[in-house]
C-alpha cells in the first residue's frame, strides 16, 4: 500500500555545524539551548517520508506506521532541549519511531496473547439440551424392546464387547446374539423414527 506524505518532500536541510555556531552569537545560543521548533519542522518536511519508510518495515499497516512517525516527531519536539546538536535530530528521530514500532508490535502480540480463546470441543446449551432429548428418546424405546433384544445391544454397543462375549456372557449361541442385535436395532429405528 502507498503511503502518502502530507508535504511534498523538501530538498535536504542544511544544518548549522558547530564552527558556523561559534561564529554568530545568536547561533550559539540557540545551538546551547538545543534544537529549535524550525529546525525541527524543517526536519518534518524534509525526512517525513522517510521516516514513513522505516516505520512500513517494521509494522504491518499504513495508520500504525502513521501513528508511530507523528509520536516519534511529537517526543522529540518535546525534549528538544536535550538534542543540542542539529545533526543528531534525524538520528534521534529514526531511533524514536524504531522504539515505537517495537512498542507497538510488543503491544499487538501480548493483545493477542491475552484474547480469550474458545473452550475446546464445548457444547453450546441447545446442544447439550438436544443430545439429552435424544438420549431420553432413545432410553424410551430401549423399555419398549424385548428384554433379550435390550440385553444383547447394551452389552454389544454400550459395554463394547464382541458378538462372542455377548453370547458367552447371555448363555446363548453366537448367531442367536446376532439375531438379537439386529431385531433390536430394526425396532430401536423404527421407534426413533415415530418419536419424532
Amino acid at each position: 500500500m502507498p503511503v502518502i506524505a502530507p508535504w511534498p518532500a523538501a530538498r535536504p536541510v542544511r544544518m548549522p555545524g558547530p564552527r558556523e555556531a561559534q561564529g554568530d552569537g545568536d547561533a550559539a545560543t540557540a545551538g546551547a539551548v538545543g534544537t529549535t521548533v524550525d529546525q525541527l519542522t524543517e526536519t518534518y518536511r524534509a525526512h517525513y517520508a522517510s521516516l514513513l519508510r522505516l516505520a512500513a518495515l517494521l509494522l504491518d499497516d499504513t495508520a500504525s506506521c502513521e501513528d508511530v512517525v507523528q509520536e516519534a516527531f511529537i517526543r522529540v519536539h518535546a525534549s528538544r532541549k536535550r538534542v543540542r546538536d542539529p545533526a543528531k535530530v534525524l538520528p534521534y528521530l529514526r531511533q524514536t519511531v524504531v522504539n515505537l514500532s517495537r512498542s507497538a508490535l510488543r503491544r499487538r502480540f501480548l493483545n493477542l496473547k491475552l484474547l480469550a480463546k474458545p473452550m475446546p470441543d464445548m457444547a453450546s446449551a441447545e446442544e447439550g439440551a438436544w443430545d439429552r432429548l435424544e438420549r431420553d428418546r432413545l432410553i424410551e424405546a430401549m423399555r419398549g424392546l424385548q428384554q433379550r433384544q435390550r440385553e444383547v445391544l447394551v452389552l454389544r454397543y454400550f459395554a463394547d464387547m464382541s458378538e462372542a462375549r455377548v453370547a458367552e456372557t447371555l448363555g446363548i449361541s453366537r448367531g442367536a446374539a446376532k439375531a438379537y442385535a439386529s431385531r433390536g436395532i430394526a425396532a430401536l429405528r423404527t421407534a426413533m423414527d415415530t418419536a419424532e
